[in-house]
């Protein structure tokens, strides 16, 4: 039982710092008992040696759950830990290429992108043009279709191949 735990700031308002006068209690036991004022919840609290903790602050009246707040703080934690270790950070690799790729150069680009996709990751395709090369753009453009069939099962394009300076960037987002 403990008495000065809780705060608005710090998570679930415990005990004497529930300010609402009527509470809707739900015992030990997980049973609703209904809305009594809060020194009858608190006092039920008590008797059975756990805490009075305000699960939902919101409902009108405010749900209190007679429980251990040591215990719930730590499943809490364990829960918010648990979240985080599933979420996975998408990153954003990238692929260079030219207009006039070879065949091969470019099956090996794409079995690198497919891995990119395949992990979960976004792909930036870019398409870099040197000297004469910005004149033939069609030839930039026809390199990116490729890659856009290529990996079409497998990723859809997010953003279309847009020029910035002498560089075309497209980005694939793996499909869902």
């Amino acid at each position: 039982m403990n008495e000065d735990k809780g705060s608005a700031s710090s998570g679930p308002r415990v005990n004497e710092k529930i300010s609402s006068l009527k509470v809707r209690l739900v015992d030990e036991n997980g049973e609703m008992v209904g809305v009594l004022s809060q020194k009858e919840a608190l006092e039920r609290a008590y008797r059975a040696g756990l805490d009075l903790v305000e699960v939902s602050p919101n409902a009108d009246p405010p749900v209190c759950k007679i429980l251990d707040y040591g215990k719930y703080k730590f499943e809490e934690q364990k829960r918010r830990a648990e979240m985080r270790k599933k979420q996975k950070i998408i990153e954003i690799k990238e692929v260079q290429l030219r207009p006039g790729i070879d065949k091969h150069d470019f099956e090996v680009k794409m079995r690198s992108a497919r891995k990119f996709i395949d992990d979960g990751d976004k792909l930036k395709v870019t398409l870099r043009f040197r000297g004469r090369e910005l004149s033939h753009q069609e030839l930039g453009m026809d390199v990116l279709n490729r890659v856009k069939e290529t990996l079409q099962d497998i990723a859809k394009v997010e953003h279309d191949p847009k020029f910035e300076g002498k560089r075309v960037i497209m980005i694939l987002a793996p499909l869902k």
